[in-house]
């Protein structure tokens, strides 16, 4: 299970996130960086962040912890900046916060180079998830404690902006890995292909999407309730990973081209 916090006190605004995210602090004294599900993402990225964010923890890949926020409309209300202000308003109840980082830094290509075995885990990892955003211009991952570390995976599982293609989405190349920031140092994909794929078992995807709170998967149109909207992604996941898969065998031809 996922811990559930509230918000306390709006500290300051991400402005380099697309969906400004903020640091808050919460009841248990710890800060947080929290995404907004009234943000312009919605609640589909908060799905994304925590399916993809907590399968790569289960994948034994670096990533702070993911609770859920609890945020009160009343704190708009000490806020000066009316956009924040709305957002907040927006957004009151359950939000998605990962654990803040003190004295991270952005992850450069050009200064630090992780070992070809994990650079290829991520670029599976990545190419399993659609994750569009790891590029040299948006790494989104930091060094804390001279660990690399994966953040924000609002951006992955984009095929769920599109549920009626959903099928064939789940056997998709992903021909944006060829832009993955670690591609060039990940020499071990096809080694690293068969313990990854068998690590993502069906129960292990199961406990994952039962993770994901009931009201963000309420009320998409094409689904019943909940449980199959959250079936849906349990299904997609399992068929992604079976062989033979397409994805990996992208990664491998995109580094070939590379180098």
């Amino acid at each position: 299970m996922l811990r559930t916090v509230c918000a306390t006190r709006y500290v300051t605004p991400l402005r380099e996130g697309g969906s400004l995210p903020a640091v808050v602090e919460a009841d248990d004294d710890g800060l947080y960086v929290m995404k907004f599900r009234g943000a312009g993402q919605g609640r589909k990225a908060l799905v994304a962040e925590i399916v993809a964010g907590e399968l790569a923890r289960r994948l034994e890949l670096p990533v702070p912890e993911i609770v859920l926020i609890e945020l009160d409309a009343d704190m708009a209300r000490t806020e000066p900046d009316p956009e924040i202000q709305h957002l907040i308003r927006a957004s009151a109840g359950l939000n998605l916060a990962l654990d803040y980082l003190p004295g991270s830094v952005n992850y450069d290509p050009l200064v630090d180079r992780p070992s070809d075995e994990l650079a290829s885990r991520i670029a599976w990892f990545d190419a399993f998830v659609t994750n569009v955003d790891r590029t040299a211009r948006n790494t989104n991952m930091l060094l804390w404690h001279r660990r690399l570390t994966l953040i924000d995976h609002g951006a992955a599982l984009y095929f769920h902006h599109d549920w009626a293609n959903a099928g064939n989405a789940a056997g998709s190349r992903f021909a944006p890995v060829k832009d993955h920031v670690l591609l060039p140092f990940a020499s071990h994909i096809a080694e690293v292909d068969a313990a990854m794929a068998a690590a993502v078992t069906p129960a292990l995807v199961q406990s994952i999407v039962e993770l994901v709170p009931d009201s963000w998967l309420v009320d998409e149109p094409g689904f019943a309730d909940a449980a199959a909207h959250r079936q849906a992604y349990a299904d997609y996941l399992n068929r992604r990973v079976q062989a033979p898969r397409a994805f990996v065998e992208e990664a491998i031809h995109a580094r070939s081209l590379s180098l």
